[in-house]
């Protein structure tokens, strides 16, 4: 009964999309919880309440599985009668005393699909064979768990809980009580995420209602900011990485402020040996794991963002980014929106193209045309090796000519190859004036020196797929470094330039971050984000 008590009252908490029958619940949890007084034996009518989640235009389909819990009534069915004057139900009418017979048991779990889709003969196909298949696999599923032998499958379901309990210093019975109440203020109307002032009055319930039943301890929203407070002070500026207890006992259910982070790779998320760190790799899953959404915004391929995240296991399902993920590349000029595909592109006009390489065949300094997902150059060098090996970028094809390249594909986007001194003194004055108003400057690394389509960066990236996707520009936060950074920080509701950054992307950043040699993206993210 423990487990089943920590697996219903984490799920009413944590707010699945699904519909509870109160007095089942109640029935579930009433031989593990304290009476300080009598409570009414007054069961009220079983009832369906719906979680205060989602908007009026939401749809609902409901129906119920037939299965496997008690439906006699529980200490909390008189309690919800009486508190805060919510009006008594009628009893029902008596019946007559039948002779004893076998206990029967049943489970009553109302499942809901939520419908915010346009009205499409072939959706409504498919929610109404889901709603006839539902029942009957769900039934399937737990008739066969009776009597079953798996080995690996995970029974214990309050080791969650427990883990929880310990990182807030409380027994296991203490955080079992506190996520009870927290999702049923839920079912009652209460909702901590709307505004600060609905977090406060939902608080002062927890506290109230905690204290009446006689339970010892903090409600659940108290306890997460003591939870959050204790993170951010284990993620110190000495690079010590945030301890995974307290980690463990964060509300992943809990609303983040954020709806999309927006991060830079180059200088951002990548150290100075262009990796990602374990404490970052962490972050990013925490993140998603509590439905932020992550965007990378880099003038990198997006072969060379994958092929960078693939290290640390942040590719594919369950991870950032795909090929089927949305995501601002080559500074903005390539932009993927909705199952990754394409919604922009802008391309070099070929007499720029043209004259940038006959200066490199000219100087012998090496530059890289990048088209899409290739990188194209006239001649090999050890610069442009390092481009593939220590920027993941794909291995660079040599062209026997300009003509012969510019007639291979488009061109989003040039970068010369130099020492800082060359670029500083030389390439970017001479491109500044040879591009004018035909093509842009960047220089996203001090070696680097970036041509790309005028008019374009990461901010009208970033711009034109928020616009695709219909988010705000308030629920998003970014993180940079560079001078190309500066449209993308200024566009978001929260701006994070690391410390590593340059001044311009500082002058414009709301917060300055650690850097990204001491893991500043994490820190950010776990500060800023929750």
């Amino acid at each position: 009964m423990a487990k089943s008590v920590a697996g219903a009252a984490f799920l009413i908490a944590s707010r699945p999309r699904l519909l509870y029958s109160l007095p089942s619940i109640s029935s579930a949890l009433s031989s593990t919880l304290p009476r300080t007084s009598p409570i009414p034996s007054t069961s009220p009518s079983p009832s369906l309440v719906p979680f205060p989640l989602f908007s009026s235009k939401t749809q609902w389909r409901c129906f119920r599985i037939p299965t496997l819990c008690s439906q006699s009534p529980g200490p909390f069915s008189g309690f919800f009668a009486t508190l805060r004057g919510f009006r008594k139900l009628r009893r029902r009418p008596a019946v007559k005393k039948q002779p004893p017979q076998e206990k029967q048991v049943e489970l009553k779990v109302n499942i809901c699909i939520e419908e915010q889709m346009p009205d499409d003969p072939e959706i409504l196909s498919i929610a109404e064979m889901l709603r006839l298949n539902v029942p009957m696999a769900m039934k399937i599923a737990l008739d066969g768990l009776k009597d079953s032998e798996y080995k690996t499958r995970d029974t214990s379901i309050n080791d969650v809980a427990a883990r929880k309990a310990e990182a807030r210093g409380q027994i296991l019975i203490d955080e079992i009580r506190m996520l009870m109440i927290h999702g049923l203020l839920h079912l009652l109307g209460f909702d901590d995420e709307i505004s600060d002032e609905a977090e406060a009055e939902m608080e002062k319930e927890e506290e109230l209602v905690l204290k009446s039943l006689g339970w010892k301890g903090k409600g659940l929203i108290k306890s997460a900011r003591d939870v959050n407070v204790r993170q951010i002070q284990a993620g110190r500026s000495d690079g010590n990485a945030i301890n995974e207890t307290e980690r463990a006992g964060s509300l992943r259910f809990y609303k983040p402020k954020f709806r999309y982070i927006f991060c830079n790779m180059d200088g951002t998320l990548l150290n100075s040996r262009s990796q990602i760190s374990t404490e970052n790799a962490e972050a990013l899953r925490e993140a998603i794991s509590r439905g932020v959404n992550i965007v990378f915004a880099t003038g990198k391929t997006r072969p060379a963002v994958i092929s960078a995240l693939k290290v640390v296991s942040l590719v594919g399902k369950g991870g950032v980014v795909s090929e089927v993920s949305p995501g601002i590349f080559l500074q903005g000029s390539l932009v993927y929106g909705r199952q990754g595909g394409e919604i922009f592109r802008r391309s070099l006009g070929q007499n720029i193209c043209r004259e940038a390489f006959l200066y490199s065949l000219e100087h012998e300094v090496p530059l890289i045309a990048f088209s899409q997902d290739r990188c194209l150059t006239l001649f090999e060098h050890p610069l442009v090796d390092s481009l593939h090996l220590d920027y993941h970028e794909p291995k660079a094809e040599v062209m026997p000519s300009v003509e012969h390249l510019l007639a291979t594909a488009d061109i989003q986007k040039l970068v010369f190859l130099d020492t800082v001194e060359g670029i500083s003194s030389t390439l970017r004055p001479y491109f500044i004036k040879a591009t004018e108003g035909w093509a842009g400057i960047v220089q996203a690394q001090p070696g680097m020196l970036e041509i790309v389509p005028a008019g374009i960066s990461k901010g009208t990236g970033v711009k034109m797929l928020l616009d695709h996707l219909g988010i705000p520009a308030k629920e998003i936060m970014a993180i940079g470094d560079g001078e190309n950074d500066v449209e993308m920080l200024q566009l978001a509701s929260l701006a994070v330039a690391l410390e590593n950054g340059s001044d311009q992307a500082k002058a414009v950043a709301d917060v300055i971050g650690e850097s990204n040699n001491e893991h500043g993206v994490a820190k950010a993210i776990y500060q800023y984000a929750f």
